[in-house]
């Protein structure tokens, strides 16, 4: 059993009960909760999504189909879930024979601008489930899970030799205070 299984087994077994979840992009992630709460809306973090993209397009896109993602990036916080399917459909149609080329050895020319659009075919399913469930103020993105986390991790670092299972209860008593 992994980590995060685990603690979401204690959890589940101290009482807590989830509305959704709101997770960083880790498909390992999407599978466990998909496994042990199948019902449980999942929402992916729209900056994490982002940020995949960005690195396989670079900050400043060259080519018209790479601008073309960037740009749907950049708007993705404001756009419904039908405007965006709509407008990254086009783009894979309008650039689809771009993104088919091949070199002489038979491999695909574009690839990091597949692998960002793939990215965003495979996750779509994930990025606006805020939109579905509104009564359950799903947040888009990790972003003060990320703040709590840096601000624990800070204080667990000051304590750099202690033995594991007095870290363990100092994590474990942060936690608590929240």
């Amino acid at each position: 059993m992994c980590d995060m299984e685990a603690g979401l087994h204690h959890l589940t077994a101290a009482g807590w009960r989830f509305s959704s979840t709101t997770i960083d992009g880790r498909k390992g992630a999407i599978l466990l909760i998909e496994r042990l709460f199948p019902e449980m809306p999942i929402q992916l973090c729209l900056f994490h999504q982002k940020t995949i993209v960005r690195r396989y397009l670079t900050a400043h896109p060259k080519t018209p189909c790479s601008c073309a993602i960037k740009n749907l990036m950049s708007e993705i916080m404001t756009l419904s879930e039908s405007d965006f399917l709509a407008r990254m459909q086009s783009i894979r149609d309008t650039y689809a024979d771009f993104l088919k080329e091949r070199n002489e050895l038979g491999q695909f020319m574009h690839r990091r601008l597949r692998s960002a659009l793939r990215s965003l075919r495979c996750n779509a399913p994930y990025l606006f489930t805020f939109q579905k469930f509104p009564e359950l103020n799903i947040p888009r993105t990790t972003n003060s899970c990320d703040g709590s986390f840096a601000h624990w991790k800070n204080k667990v670092k000051i304590h750099r030799g202690l033995k594991p299972e007095r870290r363990s209860k100092m994590i474990q008593f942060l936690l608590s205070k929240t």
